[in-house]
């Protein structure tokens, strides 16, 4: 039998969400789901890390070449884009290949601050590089240890 209990440890504390990235070009490219028309950019305001995991899904090419963590001063990425990490060069070549990186909003806020013009850094998104045009990938955010933890941070369902 199912249980009945309502867990939410991970879910109010954690904001979770998957992404199909289809950048439909060969550079490097924040997240997008619509080959860039919508750019996915997280608040980090209220949250002390974020993470992101990419695997290839589908092979254009030999999938993903880079990731990393980029950080900018508007929601929208149109502001100052500072790198804050960066993998080098991912030799990927099958569908299911993954990559990982993380920071802390310590790390973001640091890099912001050490910038020849100092920034003030509070929205993170992956930036993705491929080798082809044809290469996507699925690419999972993950943004933990909420100071104000609330239900569903993490929606059980995104289903509209």
């Amino acid at each position: 039998m199912a249980s009945a209990v309502a867990t939410e440890f991970i879910g109010s504390r954690d904001k979770i969400q998957l992404y199909n990235h289809d950048p439909d070009g060969a550079s490097a490219n924040v997240t997008t789901v619509d080959a860039g028309t919508t750019n996915i950019w997280w608040d980090m305001r209220d949250f002390r890390s974020f993470g992101v995991m990419a695997m290839t899904t589908v092979l254009g090419g030999s999938g993903i070449t880079k990731l990393e963590i980029v950080a900018d001063t508007a929601s929208d990425g149109t502001g100052t884009t500072v790198v804050i990490k960066d993998s080098g060069t991912i030799a990927a070549d099958a569908e299911q290949d993954v990559a990982f990186q993380e920071c802390s909003a310590e790390e973001i806020a640091f890099v912001g601050r050490a910038e020849s013009t100092p920034v003030d850094l509070r929205y993170v998104a992956a930036r993705i590089t491929t080798q082809n045009s044809g290469d996507e990938a699925a690419v999972l955010y993950m943004m933990t240890r909420a100071r104000f933890p609330a239900t569903a941070l993490t929606p059980a369902t995104t289903i509209a």
